[in-house]
């Protein structure tokens, strides 16, 4: 059995005052055990507070980003040892919005998954075609070249210590939602993408799906086979909302 895992990514939200209260919030309504894997990811600037109000929780720190480069002459950026020695277990690599804003390309995010492992840090790969590749019936072309970027410079076990969200860009803040049965068809090629170098690996890989869960919608998505839990975006910074998703999580 997978064990079902929901990040939070709070994006560029947050203020000192904003993030006790949400953790306090989360840490009241979190029993001391859940069978869920839970892990939110301020901003960098928040990082240490965030871990160290986290401290001897079930919740995991997490970082939205890190530098390809490991030190140096780097203006700006956060090296993936600096993310280890705030207390972060995760980061995000690849997200939609870095690809897109940023111009992050797939050798980039493979260079920064590299850089995330090499340090012992857990990357939450994220991919995910746009509503132009999925309009042209390129959803899979796109899922499996972003895959295949990481895996052909990874390790062959390299996703043993990873997470891959599947994000699509097009039911992002939208409107657009994705159904679940859409989740389901695009997890189910992640999955077997994966088996084709390692079935094993495959089948215990977390697939968290990223496409504006809700705690209205994370139930029916959750119960897709593939589907072993969410990248959440704005649901993240309402401590209520979070908790019902985590609640939903564990219902499967």
């Amino acid at each position: 059995m997978r064990r079902p895992f929901i990040a939070g990514n709070w994006k560029m939200h947050g203020s000192r005052a904003q993030n006790a209260e949400l953790i306090e919030g989360l840490l009241l309504g979190l029993p001391g055990q859940v069978p869920v894997d839970i892990a939110v990811c301020p901003p960098d600037v928040y990082l240490w507070e965030v871990g160290r109000l986290l401290k001897d929780s079930i919740v995991k720190l997490g970082a939205q980003t890190v530098c390809a480069e490991s030190i140096g002459a780097f203006t700006g950026e956060t090296s993936a040892a600096m993310l280890k020695d705030v207390g972060c277990t995760y980061v995000i690599v690849g997200h939609s919005e870095r690809r897109t804003i940023y111009r992050e390309d797939d050798a980039l995010v493979a260079r920064k998954f590299l850089a995330a492992q090499s340090q012992s840090l857990i990357p939450i790969l994220c991919v995910g075609e746009t509503l132009e590749e999925r309009e042209k019936g390129q959803t899979m072309q796109v899922i499996s070249r972003q895959l295949k970027a990481v895996l052909d410079v990874a390790a062959p076990g390299a996703l043993q210590q990873a997470v891959v969200a599947y994000e699509p860009v097009w039911a992002i803040g939208t409107g657009k939602n994705a159904t679940p049965e859409q989740a389901q068809e695009v997890h189910a090629h992640i999955r077997a993408e994966v088996a084709a170098r390692d079935a094993n690996i495959a089948a215990r890989l977390q697939v968290l799906y990223g496409g504006s869960v809700k705690a209205g919608n994370a139930k029916e998505i959750f119960a897709m086979p593939d589907v072993d839990g969410g990248l959440i975006g704005g649901a993240a910074l309402k401590a209520d909302e979070f908790l019902k998703i985590c609640a939903a999580a564990q219902a499967h």
